[in-house]
Formats: C-alpha cells, sequence, structure tokens
C-alpha cells in the first residue's frame, strides 16, 4: 500500500503520459477527461474513485488496486486488469471502450458492463457470476472456463460462449443470441 493518501480530490484534464500520476491511494477521488494512455499506474491503489471521459488504454496495471471503482465513458483499449492487486477488486463500467482488455483468472462477481465494446476482451478462467452485460458488443470476446453463473447477457450481442466449457447455469440470455451459444454445433438458427 503506498505511503502517501490523497482524498476527496477532483483532477480535470491533466495529461499523465509525460508526468505520471504520482504512486499513492487516491480515496473518493474524480478523474475527468484525463490522459493516461500508455502510462504506468502501477502499485497505485484507487479507493471509490470515479474516472469519467479518461484515456486509459495500454496503461501498465501491476499490482494496481481498484476498490469500488466507476469507468464512464472511458477508453481503456488493451488494459490487462490480470495485472491488478485481485484483492476487494471491484469495478463497473458503463459507456466505455474495453476493445482488447483481458480480465484473465480475476474473480469479479456482480460486475456491471453498461453500453459498453468488448470487442475481443479476454475472459479466460474469470469469474463473472452474477456480472451484468447490459448491452455489451462482445464480437470475439473469449470465453474460456469462464464462470457466468446466473449472469445478465439477456441485452448484449456478437457474443459467442460454449456452455459446455463454461458455466452458464442460470444466466440469461435473449432468444436472439441464442446463436452465440449453438456457434461451435454449426446449427442454424431462424425465426421462420
Amino acid at each position: 500500500m503506498p505511503d502517501i493518501i490523497i482524498e476527496s480530490e477532483v483532477y480535470k484534464n491533466i495529461d499523465y503520459v509525460d508526468t505520471p500520476l504520482p504512486v499513492a491511494e487516491y480515496d473518493n477521488c474524480t478523474f475527468i477527461n484525463c490522459n493516461f494512455a500508455k502510462g504506468d499506474l502501477s502499485k497505485t491503489s484507487f479507493l471509490e474513485c470515479k474516472f469519467e471521459h479518461c484515456n486509459l488504454s495500454n496503461v501498465a496495471l501491476k499490482q494496481t488496486a481498484f476498490k469500488e471503482i466507476e469507468f464512464v465513458h472511458c477508453k481503456m483499449i488493451g488494459a490487462d486488469f490480470s495485472n491488478c492487486n485481485d484483492f476487494l477488486l471491484e469495478m463497473n463500467f458503463n459507456s466505455c471502450q474495453l476493445n482488447l482488455t483481458s480480465f484473465y483468472l480475476l474473480s469479479l462477481k456482480g460486475t456491471r458492463f453498461v453500453h459498453c465494446s468488448l470487442r475481443e476482451a479476454d475472459f479466460t478462467e474469470a469469474n463473472f457470476n452474477e456480472a451484468v452485460f447490459e448491452h455489451c458488443d462482445l464480437q470475439s470476446a473469449v470465453f474460456d472456463r469462464t464462470k457466468l453463473e446466473r449472469a445478465d447477457l439477456s441485452t448484449s450481442h456478437n457474443y459467442a460462449i460454449d456452455p459446455d466449457n463454461n458455466q452458464v447455469q442460470k444466466a440469461r440470455f435473449s432468444l436472439e443470441g441464442l446463436p452465440g451459444l449453438l456457434h461451435k454445433h454449426r446449427i442454424i438458427v431462424t425465426d421462420a
């Protein structure tokens, strides 16, 4: 845990590419329109923070702690969350670009993804039981030995999830999403 604690600060329109955010514990802070792209947030701790309209694409997250974090309208392409500190890890995403992100081996039960693009995201061996994927694009996302029990994907699209290789008991899917569960069997589903 970092030695410096920063509480209830608001950071607006700051570019952290050349001058990185200092390693610290940020409690109840808000980051608005900040650029962290290709930067380094390793060993930094965020508790009850909100990121709005920020760019965190390809940011280094080695042992970064995200506890009760909300990301809104953020660009996070290529972010490797699997490197984060998983103790009390809790994040929610609204209208975020999360293409090519990795959640490999993470436990993020109950996470909410609302209106997010998760194209080619990696959910391999992750626990997303009771997660909500609301109106998300999951084209080419990888679900391999993923726990999705009681997850809700009923409004999402473009997913391909093998029920034989993933835990999907009591998960919710729409009728339109049925082909994404049967793709490996090469079954053609029509509405006529």
